[in-house]
């Protein structure tokens, strides 16, 4: 017996959400509505800058609906009139109150970018690669007023490779999350998800990140500097400083070697790199950014800026 389309609106902001709502847009569901975040000003002008979810939903027809809140009156009724008989949520950034939760006849659905209960919150991509996981993976779970505590409904895994940065990692798990979504969906309708309630006494956390946390302290491991290079590329950006100099750091690697307890210290300089003792081994520089300036390799850096061998970072 076929299972009739079923009413979904969709709820969700950045990239992340992109192939889970083009997954729904080719499904043969009816996709009613979707939520974004408002529109923000951003950059110098303070231009408004609308949502990757908002341009490809006007690019289909679908006017999103964009409240401050999802707490407010006026969002829940819209909702109301929508009739979902599902919520599908990719990365909204915004937690649904339960109002908003029992709304659908079928609840809601979270697609998740971590193996719960392993890192709840804004941003499990850049913590599991921060902490050294070697495997994370997509959750999908069924909501409610937690944060991410939801009971599980699937869960498949990728394997992180020594040379992710958050973008990659990112861009995979969110093809894998659509794939995920419309898997959780089909067995939904069969009745053939036994939800799985998570442990709490396994749960971790990924709050979100801010600018300074990006700042290097060069006594760490130089596999902890290499994690945090990857984990913050591209967005905020490892950094440290020479000088006055701010100076974005976006690729690199680990090269052992014994050290000396110069911390921060450029102990070679070759074409295409810079060596830094880190607090043990030392991390070797190849891509960077100064403030203002594009994301440059060494080659192409060092010919207009001189960093000699004892220069020092902080």
């Amino acid at each position: 017996m076929n299972t009739p389309p079923w009413r979904i609106v969709f709820i969700g902001t950045p990239s992340f959400a992109l192939p889970a709502l083009k997954s729904l847009l080719e499904a043969p569901d009816k996709l009613v509505g979707v939520v974004t975040q408002p529109d923000r000003k951003k950059g110098r002008g303070r231009k408004a800058v609308i949502s990757p979810v908002k341009e490809l939903a006007l690019q289909h027809g679908l006017n999103p609906l964009q409240p401050e809140q999802a707490k407010e009156e006026s969002f829940r009724n819209a909702l109301k009139d929508l009739q979902p008989d599902l919520i599908v949520v990719a990365a909204y950034g915004q937690i649904l109150p339960k109002s908003v939760l029992d709304i659908p006849r079928y609840g809601a659905v979270n697609v998740h970018a971590s193996l719960l209960p392993k890192y709840r919150g804004a941003a499990p991509i850049s913590w599991a690669i921060l902490k050294g996981e070697k495997v994370t993976g997509v959750t999908t779970m069924a909501m409610d007023e937690g944060m991410d505590t939801g009971d599980i409904l699937l869960q498949s895994e990728v394997t992180i490779a020594e040379e992710d940065t958050c973008q990659t990692l990112h861009d995979r798990l969110a093809s894998l999350g659509a794939r995920l979504l419309i898997e959780t969906l089909d067995k939904m309708k069969k009745g053939h998800i036994q939800p799985l309630p998570q442990d709490p006494s396994k749960a971790t956390y990924a709050p979100a990140l801010k600018k300074e946390d990006g700042h290097i302290d060069w006594k760490k491991e130089a596999g902890e500097i290499d994690r945090q290079v990857r984990a913050f590329n591209p967005w905020p950006g490892a950094f440290t400083r020479l000088d006055d100099r701010l100076l974005r750091i976006y690729r690199g690697a680990v090269r052992e070697r014994p050290v000396t307890g110069k911390t921060g210290t450029v102990v070679w300089v070759g074409s295409d790199f810079i060596e830094v003792e880190a607090g043990r081994d030392a991390y070797v520089i190849k891509e960077v950014q100064l403030e203002g300036r594009r994301i440059m390799s060494i080659r192409e850096f060092l010919p207009g800026h001189l960093i000699p061998v004892g220069a020092v970072f902080h």
